[in-house]
């Protein structure tokens, strides 16, 4: 169950399990926070979020407003997202490596060596 407390504007910003939202979209103003702190443009963000021109202001607005509080909350959020995919990581350190090591189905030989080639030319391997 989502339970949500308005914020600022209410039928823009609002406070969910998940923390700050865009109401009514599911998206978080963390996630428009790492396009920021990335130098996305914010007509970019506005595009990528799928935002209104309403909505991305309010949230630029807000963050403006509450800079100092917000700044701090999104450095919990993303220390916890953080400690959150140490703890995954580790847990299936073993699978990965299992799975790293596994060939090609059978039949699908051709395509793995094209993408083997491509991951080791983007250092992906």
């Amino acid at each position: 169950m989502v339970i949500e407390e308005m914020v600022y504007p209410p039928h823009v910003i609002r406070r969910s399990d998940r923390g700050l939202c865009v109401a009514r979209t599911g998206k978080t103003l963390y996630t428009i926070m790492d396009l920021i702190k990335a130098e996305w443009p914010k007509k970019l963000v506005r595009d990528w979020m799928e935002l209104t021109d309403e909505q991305i202001d309010c949230v630029m607005e807000y963050i403006d407003k509450h800079r100092k509080k917000f700044e701090a909350e999104y450095d919990d959020v993303v220390k916890d997202a953080e400690e959150d995919r140490k703890y995954w990581e580790e847990r299936n350190r073993e699978r990965i490596e299992k799975i790293k090591k596994m060939g090609p189905p059978p039949g699908k030989e051709e395509l793995w060596n094209f993408v083997q080639s491509w991951k080791a030319e983007l250092g992906i391997v």
